[in-house]
């Protein structure tokens, strides 16, 4: 499915094979662990070699999610991904207490929910600077795969989406993957918003002013179905060749970075006597972003599980989400040793845990019913996108014919 640098299109294989992977601050230690799993079984079957990014068409991701998606498609030197999936737990476990450097004690608890009222809980520059020196001078087209990254524009009051697809067209939107990364990390309250610029199609400026995805695509699987919608329908030579929009083809994989356990932090009665400051904070959490982000994230799930049950799709597709965080694990900034270790210890249990789908019924995630855990789901997708991958690399399709690609 890749070469040194690209992933082959649709068009020379059955499969749109996507990856998407929530927001949630030092909780992306959870995905991490994962995807380590699944870039291991992938090396188990095709060699040691491969990358995530040489099976996905297209690679979404939201907050720490973005941050994630940039690692496994930017290119190194030689072309390939500057991080390999086994490297993301390590680089969490080495910058997050720099990203989020902890208060302790009850001053600290004071000194940071003071912050909180006038201004960012983090100034944010460790992470910028370290992005910056990371990602260099790479822009949203030299991705090795397709990447699809939120952000929401506070001065439009709309969402901003960064895709590989639209920065090869319109140069407004082939951004530095720094920048791109900075804006969709920019979560209220705890970093700051982020401005900068990039030039359009007649060197014009375009300016940006962003803040986190999470605010409108928490879990952006679906902004990443729209985006390879949207290429079918315009009828780009990397997909099939026709308008209906088959969603059967899709083969597709979610993974969530963890929610609170079913007894939840808030309820009416408590709610019912907050103002501003009750819904900025609450017992050292943010409310208001918590319901954003999780309520996203429950609904884009919701929504798939219906459609792909719809066209009897169902088994390709595969959420991974933990939904009985407690504590310092439900956190997003709670960056300690011992918390980024329970964390990674999170992810690994969760491989053991029975996968699950949404319950169409009772909208509630449940197992699936045939015993199998995520991780021998995750071996079958394995199976599926190596195949794939084959597929591709092996002969010339009826897309190409109909195309005369060569």
């Amino acid at each position: 499915m890749a070469n040194a640098s690209h992933t082959e299109p649709a068009t020379k294989g059955k499969l749109i094979t996507v990856l998407s992977i929530d927001g949630g601050g030092i909780r992306g230690i959870i995905p991490g662990t994962i995807l380590a799993f699944l870039e291991s079984q992938l090396q188990e079957l095709d060699g040691n070699d491969v990358r995530l990014a040489d099976y996905f068409d297209v690679i979404a991701g939201t907050s720490t999610g973005g941050l994630v998606t940039s690692m496994l498609t930017a290119p190194d030197e030689n072309k390939r991904p500057l991080y390999a999936a086994k490297d993301i737990v390590p680089f969490y476990m080495e910058h997050g207490p720099k990203i989020f450097p902890q208060q302790w004690g009850i001053w600290g608890s004071i000194i940071k929910t003071v912050k909180r009222l006038i201004g960012p809980k983090y100034n944010g520059k460790y992470l910028r600077n370290l992005l910056r020196e990371k990602l260099g001078n790479t822009r949203l087209n030299d991705t090795l795969t397709n990447v699809v990254i939120p952000t929401f524009d506070i001065q439009r009051l709309q969402p901003t989406i960064f895709s590989t697809y639209e920065a090869k067209v319109n140069p407004c939107y082939n951004a530095k993957l720094s920048d791109i990364c900075i804006s969709t990390s920019a979560a209220p309250t705890y970093f700051p918003s982020y401005y900068f610029k990039n030039n359009d199609a007649d060197g014009n400026d375009q300016e940006y002013n962003l803040i986190d995805g999470g605010v409108a695509a928490n879990n952006p699987m679906l902004v990443a179905i729209s985006e390879v919608t949207k290429q079918v329908l315009r009828e780009n030579r990397e997909f099939f060749p026709n308008n209906l929009m088959d969603y059967g083809r899709f083969l597709m994989i979610s993974i969530g970075t963890g929610a609170p356990k079913e007894t939840k932090p808030y309820n009416a009665k408590m709610a019912s006597k907050w103002g501003l400051f009750g819904w900025l904070v609450h017992n050292g959490s943010n409310p208001i972003i918590d319901v954003f982000t999780q309520a996203s994230g429950d609904m884009v799930d919701t929504h798939i599980s219906v459609l792909f049950q719809a066209v009897h799709s169902q088994h390709n597709y595969l959420r991974i989400q933990e939904d009985t965080l407690n504590g310092d694990e439900a956190s997003v900034d709670v960056a300690t040793k011992e918390n980024m270790v329970k964390l990674r210890e999170i992810g690994e249990n969760m491989l053991a845990k029975p996968a699950s789908r949404v319950n169409l019924k009772t909208g509630l995630s449940e197992p699936i019913g045939n015993g199998q855990t995520n991780a021998q789901a995750l071996k079958r997708f394995a199976k599926l996108l190596s195949g794939e991958k084959k597929q591709r690399e092996s002969s010339k399709t009826p897309s190409e014919l109909y195309y005369g690609l060569t």
